[in-house]
């Protein structure tokens, strides 16, 4: 049975008065958390010490949104994935959309951010999907491949044993918009196959998630699509109520 999910992205989002009351509302409503059925945060590099504090030794699994490509040296602002596992952290977004298109992070640089996360025993959530304009020229199964496959050509598609992949239709991240259960369903069934062409059991074993306006309203019926195991969640996270209900739907 492969693992199922839910990651909360905080994305630039937070203070620590605001973050203490969302953690403290989610570790007394995660009773259904455990090993199979992930609760994840994902929070700014600056949260991170606030995280491990509140989380650690609870089943709520944490993380960051990005690491560097860089080990370490002189490359000042950057935060490298063995700082981030120095807070305890488990998790480690990478890909993500908005890194993609707004701070240059080309499909080689999130494949070596894999290979940075999983060195130092982080789990890498490799973000791929589409625009809007790209799906509607017919190209989301190109886009998407193309994304996967530079992570398996730099490491191996066995390195996907230990990682987790997120579909995040670009077009549906924060507009409200959601691609339906079978639009969503589609392109999942297709990264898996993606994945089989190379390795059976890796292929089997995958999470992948959805992500792209997922509520508590919608959550159960895509959450029960056969290639859909669990969600990355945006705006929703920031709402304990919400972010739990979405939990619960595993």
């Amino acid at each position: 049975m492969r693992q199922r999910l839910v990651v909360g992205n905080w994305k630039l989002n937070g203070s620590r008065a605001t973050n203490a009351a969302l953690l403290r509302a989610c570790v007394e409503g995660a009773d259904f958390a455990s090993p199979a059925k992930v609760l994840g945060v994902c929070a700014p590099f600056a949260y991170l010490a606030q995280l491990q504090e509140v989380l650690g030794g609870t089943a709520i699994q944490y993380g960051s949104q990005d690491v560097s490509r860089f080990a370490s040296g002189a490359f000042t602002g950057e935060v490298s994935a063995a700082m981030v596992a120095d807070f305890g952290c488990r998790l480690a977004i990478v890909g993500h959309s908005e890194r993609r298109a707004l701070f240059g992070d080309t499909d080689e640089i999130v494949a070596i951010k894999f290979g940075m996360a999983q060195a130092v025993g982080l789990t890498p959530i490799l973000c791929v999907g589409e625009s809007l304009a790209e799906r509607e020229a017919g190209d989301t199964e190109a886009v998407v491949s193309r994304q996967l496959q530079a992570v398996i050509a730099a490491h191996g598609v066995k390195s996907l044993a230990k990682a987790v992949v997120a579909y995040e239709p670009v077009w549906a991240i924060g507009t409200g918009k959601t691609a339906s259960p079978a639009q969503a369903q589609a392109v999942h069934a297709f990264l898996r196959g993606v994945v089989a062409e190379q390795d059976a059991s890796v292929a089997s074993s995958l999470p992948i998630l959805y992500g792209g306006s997922v509520k508590a309203s919608n959550a159960a019926e895509l959450f029960a699509q056969a290639d859909i195991d669990g969600g990355l969640i945006g705006g929703a996270s920031l709402v304990a109520e919400d972010f739990l209900a979405i939990g619960r739907s595993l």
